[in-house]
């Protein structure tokens, strides 16, 4: 059993890989802060996050302040030796840096200084970047500005979903805590110092953010597509209604743009028996699965043979 008392701060699925790492190497965590427990679902049910079940599952102290700036003493009164943070959702005040003797440390999904913020899985896809990775890092009161310890890379895949990419770098990132984790405790780890010119920000997607700019290249739609596959969702609108969009493709066509040079950016071109074609800045993009106003999700040749006439040649995506 390690004897240096850790608390852990998370939220997210991301945070739950993490701190199912530490119960399992047998470290001491003597409490577990995580978010107020919200609504969730259709059903708006106030649930609590995987990160809160798991440690009342294992008997450890649970903590949710509503405002971590305000409410820290009860944390600081634990004396813990380090404070790990993984996706907790709220920035940590630096009175709560300064704690524990070992310090504050984060696993960030990111290859920082590449990615700073909230949702850098999200803007790794929509970048069009080709890898990502997890970065172990000291907390600074400059969110994401900490000393680098330790960091690991993987490759994108074309047809990578922020789904698809976030499951691999929960598992990458509990894991190279798993490496990490023991030269921190005995102090032997390195410090790599940022280059603050190179720090870029992916900061959490509002509402606004969520609506495809038909004006863009097929391939920056592809990506934002995936980006935000299966959530929060890109948003268009078609006469009137508000249409999510799962997927699509690049249509493979090296002349599209001036075969449809008279079109305009978001007009329906084509209608193929399971892609839909929109006109955009550089060609042309196909939309292959989607989800209807009240509807469920559902692929474009579903949607066609209940409703043939819905998609009209000539209509325009907004």
């Amino acid at each position: 059993m390690n004897k240096e008392k850790i608390v852990f701060m998370g939220t997210a699925d991301f945070s739950e890989a993490v701190l199912t790492m530490l119960i399992n190497q047998g470290y001491q965590i003597e409490a577990v802060v995580t978010q107020p427990d919200r609504p969730m679902g259709r059903k708006r049910i106030v649930t609590p996050s995987l990160v809160k079940q798991l440690a009342l599952k294992h008997n450890i102290k649970v903590l949710q302040p509503d405002n971590i700036k305000k409410d820290y003493q009860e944390i600081i009164d634990l004396q813990p030796d380090l404070i790990i943070t993984a996706a907790y959702g709220q920035l940590i005040p630096e009175v709560l840096l300064n704690t524990p003797r070992l310090g504050c440390v984060n696993v960030h999904a990111s290859l920082l200084p590449k990615l700073r913020g909230g949702a850098p899985v999200h803007y790794a896809i929509i970048n069009g970047e080709k890898e990502t990775g997890v970065t172990i890092m000291y907390m600074a009161k400059k969110m994401d500005a900490g000393d680098i310890i330790s960091s690991e890379s993987i490759t994108i895949n074309d047809d990578e979903t922020v789904g698809t990419l976030y499951r691999k770098l929960t598992q990458l990132g509990a894991s190279l805590l798993i490496k990490t984790l023991p030269s921190i405790l005995e102090g032997t780890n390195q410090r790599i110092k940022q280059d603050q010119t190179k720090a870029t920000f992916a900061y959490t997607i509002t509402r606004d953010q969520e609506m495809i700019d038909w004006n863009k290249s097929a391939q920056e739609i592809d990506c934002f597509i995936r980006g935000l596959n299966p959530w929060p969702v890109a948003s268009t609108t078609y006469l009137g209604d508000n249409i999510k969009l799962f997927a699509g493709k690049v249509h493979d066509c090296e002349n599209a743009s001036k075969h449809h040079a008279d079109n305009k950016n978001g007009e329906i071109i084509k209608i193929l028996k399971d892609a839909i074609g929109i006109k955009v800045n550089e060609g042309v993009f196909l939309i292959t699965e989607l989800q209807l106003a009240g509807k469920k999700r559902m692929t474009v040749q579903q949607i066609l043979n209940g409703k043939k006439d819905y998609f009209k040649v000539g209509e325009m995506f907004r």
